[in-house]
């Protein structure tokens, strides 16, 4: 049950800010082409919603096995060797959403000590770099869940690492 919620938190999170900017950036080229009357707004909160939106959908993005991947190698490797293989490259995964979690926790506090704000609307830019550790929170335990279920060999879905 916590699991569905958490799936569907994430899906419409990233939906919904991807949208926003989506329809930001509408609003703004239909401003200046159409009414002449451009707004600076428009595209700096525009940006930083499609960059919330997509860092929203990284974890969505491993959960439904969409990341790029090359299985040249792998694919040639037998069924043993290629279920260690999965359990390394997924625990350097999560190795990895660490140390990124660490050092977005890092540079938000780095913005929120030095007060800066957005050009045109003023925003704390701690706010906007708050994006990088929450990303790599939900990154995290995506990777911690692959990992149980290729532990469990819940899943045929979990036998590439590269997925």
């Amino acid at each position: 049950m916590l699991q569905k919620i958490w799936s569907y938190f994430e899906e419409i999170a990233a939906g919904i800010v991807f949208a926003v900017g989506i329809f930001l950036i509408f609003y703004g080229v239909v401003m200046r082409y159409i009414f002449n009357d451009p707004q600076a707004w428009v595209e700096e909160i525009a940006r930083y919603s499609i960059i919330w939106g997509t860092f929203l959908g990284f974890g969505m993005a491993l959960k439904h096995n969409q990341h790029i991947q090359v299985d040249i190698l792998f694919d040639k490797l037998n069924k043993p060797m290629q279920f260690i293989l999965n359990i390394v490259a997924t625990t350097l995964s999560i190795a990895f959403c660490l140390i990124y979690t660490y050092y977005g926790f890092v540079l938000v506090e780095n913005r929120y000590s030095s007060g800066m704000v957005s050009l045109d609307v003023g925003i704390p830019m701690w706010v906007i770099y708050l994006i990088l550790p929450i990303s790599g929170v939900l990154f995290l335990l995506r990777f911690i869940e692959r990992l149980v279920n290729i532990l469990r060999r819940k899943d045929e879905e979990y036998a590439n690492p590269l997925n």
